[in-house]
């Protein structure tokens, strides 16, 4: 039969798929709308087949807290092209990831798409318009019945952290604030952990090794080579451990987050301590 343009368009606004992938769809329904849309989602299940091997870097990362800051959920969606990432179908896929992410409680994505049939088809949908690889490389979510959660995006959507403090009596505007100083702080220098008690021991063991080396090439004795490397690990601490990391906001000043934290709760008559982080940069995650 033939298929009119009027028909092409209303399937469009529909789908979302190109004028020509409409056409072709229609055509090959012999003009039956719904058949027609099962033959686009079956057409991007062979986009994501053709572009397996393809490197999806580009996407955002999303986040999504509770009102009261007890809950919250970030991920990443990734796609080929910045361009990609930037689209409304995209962005819109990223939101429902990290929707269903929240309800669900997921940090586990593989199992999100699994027990998410309507977003696992979304994507397939998304990726079948755009004619890129498009996966949901990462799913967190956090739960903090006796504390706060804070996060941050930072511009371009491509970082996120998510901020945990415990030993919350009770939500504050001044908590708030610190934790997005804290999250903007993850964000920039990018810490190993809070506290140094966290760092592995082999990452320890191995810094302990380099010092000494390069003390003994600079001529230094053998029975001071123990107490040069840690003084170098101790610095190792301050440039690693959130907690002991220099206030990027106040430079001009030796503050610490330690520092910080001391005076939030001396004022506040309080023993929050910050419990966690996590740290979403695009495409890498070690990140």
């Amino acid at each position: 039969m033939a298929i009119t343009a009027a028909q092409v368009n209303e399937l469009r606004q529909k789908t979302g798929a190109g004028m020509m992938d409409c056409k072709k769809a229609l055509t090959e329904a012999n003009g039956d709308f719904e058949k027609a849309i099962e033959i686009l989602r079956k057409k991007g299940a062979s986009v994501a087949s053709k572009r397996a091997e393809k490197s999806a870097n580009e996407g955002i990362v999303v986040t999504k807290v509770s009102d009261d800051n007890r809950k919250a959920s970030m991920i990443e969606v990734n796609c080929e092209t910045d361009f990609v990432a930037k689209s409304e179908d995209f962005v819109k896929l990223a939101k429902a990831v990290v929707e269903s992410a929240y309800k669900a409680e997921s940090s586990d994505s593989k199992q999100l798409l699994e027990s998410d049939k309507a977003l696992n088809n979304m994507l397939v949908d998304v990726m079948g318009k755009v004619g890129e690889k498009v996966e949901v490389s990462r799913v967190l979510t956090l739960n903090a019945e006796n504390g706060l959660i804070i996060d941050y995006i930072h511009m371009g959507s491509k970082l996120g952290v998510l901020v945990k403090f415990d030993n919350v009596p009770a939500k504050n505007d001044e908590l708030v604030e610190l934790g997005k100083n804290l999250a903007m702080q993850v964000a920039a220098m990018n810490p190993l952990c809070v506290y140094r008690e966290e760092v592995p021991s082999a990452t320890i063991e191995k810094e302990i090794d380099i010092y000494k080396e390069l003390a003994r090439k600079e001529g230094k004795p053998e029975n001071i080579l123990e107490k040069i490397a840690t003084g170098k690990l101790n610095k190792f601490y301050a440039e690693n451990c959130l907690f002991e990391q220099t206030y990027i906001k106040d430079s001009t000043s030796s503050k610490t987050i330690s520092n910080l934290m001391d005076e939030y709760n001396k004022k506040n008559d309080t023993q929050t301590k910050i419990g966690m982080f996590k740290r979403f940069h695009l495409g890498d995650e070690n990140k």
